[in-house]
């Protein structure tokens, strides 16, 4: 297959590149400072936002995974917020002109989009067909619903494409669990080995995840499966509270205590790291429940036996 990627050299690009190349697929990804050092996949060069030379790679193309759009963890600030908006509209409405000119476009668009679209709640999980999509919540901050709007202009942009001859998938992703260096995994490992691995805030908030090797397996049967389309869950079908998912990562790593930290203390945290304390303490309880019906079986199910997994490979990479 050709597999093309836009945005795909961050983490999750790199992710999949490395997979679909290893495979025997040919890749291409597309980027902004376009940089094929170090990489077996050839990277060409686009702005993002207008139509170009690279548009010709959708030609006979099989996939697009589109994975562009700036990223979350900053300050919402005014201009922070709408460079992220703009980064993923923008991208994602250029790959659909993209795609809708081509003669002969790819048969599979596959649109990143993300689990934080659903409601923030404890009382029950959210699939695709009885979850909440959030932006009303009383108990959820103001500021968390930019969020929701920015998935919400994401996956309109999709739903607006004309493609007929295109199969569109809106992949609602959760936190991607990959021992890769500069990811979120490798961001909670930190806070263990140091002893600041306990619970956040009550810790009573959902952690939905995905392992990575599940990640990678769940795009290619997507790819695989012509019946699925539409907005599709991937997670593991155990989301668990932030407390008992802190507790299964230092028993993995073999930390016995994590000092907690307060809603006060991530507050100042995320301030000193131009962060925001949404990506920690919104409750995240979304499972794959289309993924489920249509057969798929995750390798990782639990988060214990995923993150001594995880674990694992970290320390083979001997950082």
């Amino acid at each position: 297959m050709k597999i093309v990627l836009p945005g795909g050299t961050g983490q999750v690009g790199t992710v999949l590149a490395r997979a679909f190349q290893e495979g025997g697929d040919e890749v291409v990804v597309l980027s902004r400072g376009a940089q094929s050092e170090g990489v077996p996949w050839r990277v060409l060069a686009w702005d993002a936002e207008s139509l170009g030379g690279w548009a010709s790679e959708f030609e006979g193309a099989d996939v697009v995974i589109n994975l562009a759009g700036r990223s979350v963890n900053c300050r919402y600030s005014a201009s922070n917020r709408r460079a992220i908006m703009e980064s993923r509209v923008n991208s994602a409405r250029v790959v659909g002109e993209a795609i809708a000119r081509a003669a002969r476009p790819p048969r599979i668009w596959l649109q990143m989009s993300t689990a934080t679209i659903y409601a923030h709640r404890f009382d029950a999980p959210n699939d695709e067909a009885t979850g909440i999509l959030g932006g009303a919540e009383r108990d959820a901050p103001e500021s968390w619903r930019f969020s929701i709007d920015v998935a919400t202009a994401w996956e309109r942009v999709v739903d607006e494409t004309v493609a007929p001859q295109t199969r569109k998938v809106k992949m609602r992703a959760a936190v991607i669990m990959s021992p890769d260096a500069g990811g979120v995994f490798e961001t909670l490992l930190r806070l263990v080995r140091f002893g600041l691995g306990g619970q956040s805030g009550d810790g009573r908030q959902y952690v939905s995840w995905i392992h990575d090797e599940d990640f990678v397996r769940s795009v290619r049967w997507l790819i695989g499966h012509d019946e699925l389309a539409g907005a599709i869950n991937l997670a593991a079908p155990h989301p668990l509270p932030n407390a008992e998912f802190m507790r299964a990562l230092r028993e993995a790593w073999g930390v016995p205590v994590g000092l907690p930290a307060t809603r006060l203390m991530l507050e100042a945290g995320a301030l000193l790291l131009r962060s925001e304390t949404e990506l920690i303490l919104k409750s995240r309880r979304v499972v794959p429940r289309t993924m489920l019906e249509s057969g798929f079986e995750f390798r990782f199910p639990a988060w214990p036996e995923a993150a001594r997994d995880l674990c694992r490979r970290y320390r083979r990479e001997a950082r």
